[in-house]
């Protein structure tokens, strides 16, 4: 029962982590990089599907994305999809293929980027901590209601602290990552 709800836990950290990994990727570095288009979104039939899904993107050097979709009668709705987007990006067709330029962050644009970034760790901390709170109290009330002695109850909360240590640790390291690929020029 106990080991149930370390594996749960455990598997409950791991997303939090794979979330964050995903939204700071999408974190616009001065670098060319498709993942900056996953949470550009266009309408596709009826349904709002990602860019990835209706075309194809390619990275031909580091300042510039070309986006080419499989249909045509695309190009316009995923320009527009972009523009409205807060990625600042202006994107420029000619008729086949979509091309956005990503230029140069300034330095206080980088700055503000490294913000985000630290917001959005913090809030996977918390996440992570949440989990780690919520597990403990099952245990806990395991612990009250005589399904588990005081030492498993203290040994397996102890495992769960460092549990949550580790992936901490990986959401600094991840943070500290990001804000460093930000941050060069």
């Amino acid at each position: 029962m106990l080991d149930e709800q370390y594996k749960k836990t455990e598997e409950h950290m791991k997303k939090t982590l794979e979330l964050l990994v995903h939204e700071l990727a999408g974190i616009r570095t001065g670098k060319a990089s498709p993942a900056i288009l996953d949470t550009i979104r266009v309408n596709y039939y009826g349904q709002q599907v990602p860019v990835k899904q209706v075309a194809n993107i390619a990275v031909p050097d580091v300042r510039m994305i070309t986006i080419q979709p499989w249909d045509r009668s695309l190009m316009s709705e995923i320009e527009k999809a972009i523009q409205a987007s807060d990625l600042g990006l202006n994107p420029q067709n000619d008729g086949g293929t979509i091309r956005l330029p990503i230029p140069q962050l300034t330095e206080e644009r980088r700055r503000d980027l490294v913000k985000v970034v630290k917001r959005i760790g913090e809030e996977s901390k918390v996440a992570v901590r949440n989990v780690r709170r919520d597990t403990n109290e099952r245990i806990k009330k395991l612990e009250k209601e005589h399904d588990i002695s005081e030492d498993e109850m203290r040994s397996k909360t102890e495992a769960i602290q460092k549990l949550t240590d580790a992936y901490i640790k990986k959401v600094d390291d991840a943070v500290a990552a990001k804000e460093k690929e930000v941050l060069e020029l």
